[in-house]
């Protein structure tokens, strides 16, 4: 064979050479995220699965609980447990001094249901809260059988006369019980319209004469604007209005008194109103009744 007949594999020149084609995997974004995540695919297959679960449960849940399936369900364990002895069959009250007793344990037995799961807390803290002496309530269960109730009650300060009508009310001003001429105990009386809402201000305005507050037995409140206070010798003091000018009155009162000594002294009238000068008024003179010593006519 001539070397003119060999045939050779080598390409002609001038021709590129054919190279293969290469296929370029297209990668998703939400690939792309799955790399930039912090855990492995098979781990966020998992979650998926068992995101999947719990929406499931949730939903068959709804369904329970819209259908009332649950309430029945939770009615019956809660008198399943009563039947085994979880009943309310005691309870135990503590903090009650002025309030009485034996009411607190009926509204707390009041409830339909005894077993220990059926009884509404909160309902009964309700009923107990609508007593003006309690301030407030707790309950809890004790199991197997005992309702724990614990009441912190209000303490009365003052005597509110307001229309002709007694109540002791707390340092709020909360009106606790109405009560009688007869029963009123030794606290302020201080008397007025709205004059219950007003014993905070007259509590911290006393607080700026020490001396004097043991000596006030009582205090009208005037035109919804200002104070009177009465003393236990009889006298009564006429404050100016405003909280600070009213403050000051009171203490420049306190400083006359304890140099010069005026209660008790016969008058019966103190007019700090004018910031000015201080007016004072005395009792009136009686006029003499002629006494005929031949004793009246027959």
């Amino acid at each position: 064979m001539t070397a003119t007949q060999k045939r050779t594999n080598r390409p002609a020149r001038g021709k590129p050479r054919r190279q293969a084609q290469r296929k370029v995997r297209q990668v998703s974004v939400f690939d792309k995220i799955l790399r930039a995540m912090p855990v492995t695919e098979e781990q966020v297959q998992k979650g998926l699965t068992w995101g999947l679960v719990g929406v499931f449960i949730l939903g068959a849940y709804s369904v329970a609980h819209y259908s009332g399936i649950n309430d029945r369900i939770k009615t019956e364990i809660a008198e399943a447990v009563g039947d085994a002895g979880f009943e309310v069959k005691r309870v135990e009250v503590t903090g009650v001094n002025r309030i009485d007793e034996l009411k607190v344990y009926e509204i707390t037995l009041a409830q339909k249901d005894r077993s220990m799961l059926l009884v509404d807390i909160d309902e009964v803290r309700d009923d107990l809260m609508s007593n003006g002496w309690i301030k407030d309530a707790r309950i809890s269960r004790r199991l197997p059988d005992t309702l724990v109730v614990d009441i912190v009650e209000r303490e009365p300060v003052a005597v509110w006369q307001n229309e002709g009508q007694l109540s002791l009310i707390d340092n709020t001003g909360y009106p606790l019980e109405a009560i009688t001429a007869e029963e009123i105990p030794d606290l302020p009386v201080i008397v007025g319209k709205q004059a219950n809402l007003k014993f905070a201000q007259l509590d911290s305005l006393l607080d700026v004469a020490p001396a004097l507050r043991p000596m006030v037995t009582g205090a009208t409140w005037i035109g919804n604007r200002r104070w009177d206070l009465e003393f236990d010798s009889g006298e009564t003091l006429a404050l100016p209005e405003g909280e600070e000018t009213a403050s000051a009155a009171l203490l420049n009162f306190a400083r006359m008194d304890g140099i010069n000594r005026l209660l008790g002294r016969g008058v019966v009238h103190f007019d700090l109103r004018d910031a000015e000068r201080a007016y004072l008024r005395m009792p009136p003179k009686l006029e003499p009744v002629a006494l005929d010593s031949e004793g009246p006519e027959s």
